[in-house]
């Protein structure tokens, strides 16, 4: 009796502390940044929850209030174990580590995309050169009439609407793509395979048909100042995709759900550092390319240059620190 009597007491006497403390987990968990002494009280208030919830267990293993503190302590756990956010340390840890690591992983993957994208873009042309009847699948009617007529439809874009906007246009529908690339690998990896061959496809065909018309150099003159980085995404993308498909097809780790969830963690960074990427196509195919003011050996340094420098940043070479300098030898 007496024990239940100090049972009773000692939950009266430190539940107002932990209403408190509950109140405070709400508060903190709402905002991205606490001060040196929230932390610090935080710290102190989840070593004080630890030893209530171990006096509890052995007071009253069964109780609701028991069960309270194991939530309490789990929503204290996940606060103060949650990743800070992504300042500059943790934008440099992104580019230095995460992403040349998922490069690593996607290596393979990333090869064998580019190839389905080079034989299905061969297949295109192949296809348009034999049956130039079955271009109206992959353009337009008003690209064709355009090419028919010895024009490309990239001709006069500039003065249809200014740079600014069309660079906007063309960076969200890129970024689309690559979006749709990567989500459609949930798919068990058969909408990123299908996404990757309609592309290649779409590409070899429009050479093909404006080849057939005289236009195959205007065309790659269009396109080399952005096109080199742009496609390079989308394959990126659709690796990323891939992996993800092989995540539910193949669990590496526990269910498809932890694997999915695993996978999805480690590939992300390449799509996140893509999208950047791909702004910057989107100001090049909205600036440059459709300026006629710009010659050739111009538009392939900036692409090739452009490329280069996405090599760099997806290989974490561009955020290596600095060696130290050797230590003076003694004579």
């Amino acid at each position: 009796m007496a024990d239940s009597q100090g049972t009773r007491e000692w939950l009266t006497a430190r539940a107002a502390a932990w209403r408190q403390l509950a109140q405070h987990i709400f508060a903190l968990r709402n905002r991205n940044r606490a001060t040196l002494t929230e932390a610090l009280d935080a710290v102190e208030s989840y070593s004080a929850l630890a030893r209530d919830l171990a006096t509890a267990r052995q007071l009253a293993p069964r109780s609701r209030t028991t069960t309270g503190l194991e939530t309490l302590y789990a929503q204290m756990h996940a606060l103060i174990s949650r990743k800070p956010p992504l300042g500059r340390a943790g934008l440099v840890d992104l580019l230095r580590v995460r992403v040349p690591a998922a490069m690593r992983e996607l290596r393979t993957t990333i090869f064998a995309i580019a190839v389905l994208m080079v034989v299905s873009a061969i297949a295109g042309w192949w296809l348009i050169e034999a049956y130039p009847e079955l271009i109206g699948l992959f353009a337009s009617n008003t690209m064709i009439e355009q090419v028919d007529q010895g024009h490309l439809w990239t001709e006069g874009m500039v003065n249809i609407m200014p740079s600014s906007v069309l660079s906007v246009q063309i960076l969200t529908n890129n970024i689309v793509v690559s979006v749709f690339a990567f989500c459609s690998g949930i798919l068990f990896g058969l909408g990123t395979f299908y996404l990757i061959a309609l592309n290649g496809l779409l590409l070899g065909s429009a050479f093909a048909f404006v080849h057939q018309h005289g236009l195959a150099p205007a065309l790659f003159k269009f396109i080399i100042a952005h096109g080199p980085v742009e496609l390079s995404v989308i394959c990126l993308a659709g690796a990323a995709g891939t992996a993800i498909g092989e995540s539910l097809i193949r669990p590496d780790r526990g269910t498809r759900r932890d694997s999915f969830q695993a996978c999805t963690h480690r590939v992300a960074p390449v799509l996140l550092v893509g999208a950047a990427l791909l702004v910057g196509c989107g100001l090049i195919e909205g600036f440059i390319s459709p300026n006629p003011s710009y010659g050739l050996p111009v538009r392939i340094m900036i692409g090739i240059a452009y490329w280069i420098f996405m090599l760099l940043l997806l290989s974490g070479k561009l955020f290596r620190p600095l060696a130290a300098p050797a230590p003076p030898q003694r004579s």
